[in-house]
C-alpha cells in the first residue's frame, strides 16, 4: 500500500534499504550478539544446520553451471537464498512455540551473522565492484557496517564486557527498526512486479526455492540422522530450522549491491508460502 500510494516519496525503497544496511541492522547485530553465548557455535545440530547450508549452496551453483548460467553475482544470490534461513522473526518464534525452546534458533542466527553474511558480503562487494585483490578483500570488514557490528558483539560477549546502558538502550531502539523496515521494503518490491514473470531469474528462483524449501530439510535430517547421530528432538530441531524460509536478510544485500533482486525476492516469496506446509510435514513426521 505505502508503494502503491507513493508514501515515502520515489525513493522510499532505496532508502529504507540503505538506512537498514547502514544503521538499523548493524545496531541488532551488535545488541544481539553482544549478549549471546558464542561457545553454542561447536554444537552438532548447528554442524548439522551449517553443512546442510552450504551442501544447498552448492547444488545451486552446481545446477547453475549446467544450465541456468546467470551472472556471478546472481549466481551468489541465489545460492546464498538456496542455504540462508529465516531464523530471526520467523526462525525465533517456530523455535518458541512448535519446540519449546526459542533459543534453539539463536545459534543458527549467530552462525549466520558471523560467518555466512559477512561472506556473502566480501564476495558480492568483490564481484560487483570488479577489484578482486587481496588488499580490497583484506579491507572489506573495515568498510562495511554489518561485518564490524557482528565483530564488535563478538568481542563484547567473548570478552565478557558491559556495554553501559547509554550506549546499549539506543543502539536497541535503532536495532527494532532493522526487521520492520526489511519487511517493508521487500513488500514495497512486490508493486508493479510480476513474481515468476518469464526469463532467466524465474528458472533460477524456481531452482532456489526447490533446493531450499524442499531439499536443505531432507539433507539435515539425513545429516542429523546418519552423519552426526543425534537424537529424536535434535533431530527434529534441526529439520525444523532447515525448513524456515528463505530469510529477507538476502534481498537486502542483493538490493544494496544491485544484483539478483528479482532472485532473491521471488526465491523468498516462494519458500514463504512454502514454509507452512514443510514445517508442518517435519512436526507430523518426526514430532
Amino acid at each position: 500500500m505505502c508503494a502503491r500510494f507513493g508514501i515515502g516519496g520515489p525513493g522510499a525503497q532505496e532508502a529504507l534499504n540503505r538506512i537498514g544496511f547502514f544503521v538499523a541492522i548493524p545496531a541488532l547485530l551488535f545488541t544481539v550478539i553482544a549478549k549471546a553465548d558464542l561457545g553454542a557455535l561447536l554444537s552438532a545440530p548447528l554442524l548439522v544446520q551449517a553443512a546442510a547450508a552450504v551442501i544447498c549452496a552448492g547444488v545451486f551453483l552446481l545446477v547453475d553451471r549446467l544450465r541456468l548460467r546467470v551472472t556471478p553475482s546472481e549466481a551468489t544470490v541465489g545460492a546464498v537464498a538456496a542455504g540462508y534461513v529465516n531464523s530471526n522473526n520467523i526462525g525465533l518464534p517456530v523455535a518458541a512455540y512448535v519446540l519449546g525452546n526459542a533459543s534453539a534458533a539463536v545459534p543458527v542466527v549467530l552462525l549466520q551473522l558471523l560467518v555466512f553474511a559477512p561472506i556473502t558480503l566480501l564476495v558480492l562487494d568483490a564481484q560487483t565492484s570488479g577489484r578482486l585483490s587481496w588488499r580490497f578483500v583484506l579491507l572489506q570488514p573495515v568498510r562495511n557496517p554489518i561485518i564490524l557490528a557482528s565483530l564488535a558483539g563478538a568481542l563484547v560477549s567473548g570478552f565478557g564486557w558491559t556495554v553501559p546502558a547509554v550506549v546499549n538502550e539506543p543502539l536497541v531502539i535503532l536495532g527494532g527498526a532493522a526487521i520492520p523496515m526489511m519487511l517493508m521494503s521487500f513488500g514495497m518490491s512486490m508493486h508493479g512486479s510480476r513474481p515468476l514473470r518469464r526469463g532467466s531469474a524465474r528458472r533460477a528462483a524456481a531452482t532456489s526455492a526447490l533446493i531450499k524449501a524442499a531439499l536443505m530439510p531432507v539433507v539435515a535430517f539425513a545429516l542429523a540422522r546418519w552423519a552426526f547421530r543425534l537424537d529424536d528432538t535434535a533431530v527434529l530441531t534441526t529439520v525444523l530450522l532447515a525448513g524456515l524460509p528463505t530469510a529477507q536478510n538476502v534481498y537486502n544485500y542483493a538490493s544494496r549491491f544491485r544484483t539478483g533482486e528479482i532472485l532473491a525476492r521471488d526465491t523468498i516469496l516462494i519458500t514463504t508460502l512454502a514454509s507452512p506446509l514443510v514445517l508442518l510435514t517435519a512436526a507430523l513426521l518426526l514430532g
